[in-house]
């Protein structure tokens, strides 16, 4: 038999390697709250859900699910919106509002689905009751679920017109009491112009708040900005089509762009 080798007991022994080798295996947050945009179930159709794309988010998500971290989700639904767009012009603001709050349940109950097929536990709230498919909206029992390690994902935005699924999210992050925001785009953070169409755009590791408004960075809407800065929420932008950059988020690794008070 081979003798041990000296290293793993010179880890064993030094407090401070424990303490290391601990961190690299322990999330950063505890309960987090992801923002999807409908246009991520996209992949490259013109609309509705592309199940490849929403297949592979599951496995992003099971994943850091499954290092322990409460996730609760905020669902868009541009990509089934963008389908009657052109229905809807000079529609009544509200009335566009509210076909687009059900264009998230849609969307809330396919990734549901996705998830059970995962093997992950999952309730869907609504914002609007719709009994027969969500639940409604209940602060407690969303707090609950998440203690159950259950995946809580919110659909219908915040019930209202006028207020983006953006703003919802902010507004759920804070009622559950997240530890961190978490904004999945197409972009893998903030920069100065649009990546693609500037080539010497240049991204930000992390800025404020009032640096996003003032600079009008098009983080979030003003009014999501301006509820995370007052709440003194952390928000971080990342990219959700990069393979793995959901969990380096989760871990503290150097992934996207950090927002601040």
């Amino acid at each position: 038999m081979n003798p041990p080798t000296a290293a793993p007991l010179a880890v064993a022994n030094d407090p401070s390697a424990l303490a290391d080798a601990a961190r690299a295996t322990t999330p950063a947050y505890r309960r987090i709250l992801l923002k999807l945009s409908g246009e991520a179930l996209m992949g490259d159709d013109p609309y509705g859900i592309n199940r490849e794309v929403i297949d592979r988010i599951v496995r992003e998500i099971a994943e850091v699910h499954a290092l322990g971290v409460q996730v609760a989700i905020v669902i868009g639904g541009g990509n089934i919106f963008r389908g009657v767009a052109l229905g809807a012009a000079g529609m009544d603001r509200a009335t566009a509002d509210y076909m687009g709050m059900l264009a998230t349940l849609m969307n809330a109950l396919a990734l549901q689905d996705a998830l059970r097929a995962g093997g992950v536990v999952s309730r869907v709230q609504s914002a609007l009751r719709i009994d027969q498919v969500a639940e409604p909206y209940i602060r407690g029992k969303a707090l609950r679920y998440l203690e159950e390690h259950k995946v809580v994902i919110f659909a219908a935005g915040t019930g209202n017109p006028f207020f983006t699924t953006d703003t919802a999210a902010a507004l759920r992050g804070r009622e559950m009491g997240v530890d961190i925001v978490l904004k999945a785009t197409k972009v893998d953070g903030v920069y100065t112009e649009d990546p693609r169409k500037d080539a010497a755009a240049r991204r930000y590791n992390e800025l404020t708040f009032d640096e996003a408004i003032v600079r009008n960075l098009k983080v979030m809407d003003a009014t999501a900005l301006a509820l995370c800065r007052d709440q003194n929420m952390l928000l971080k932008v990342f990219s959700i089509f990069k393979p793995g950059a959901l969990k380096r988020v989760v871990m503290g690794e150097d992934e996207g762009t950090l927002v601040h008070c």
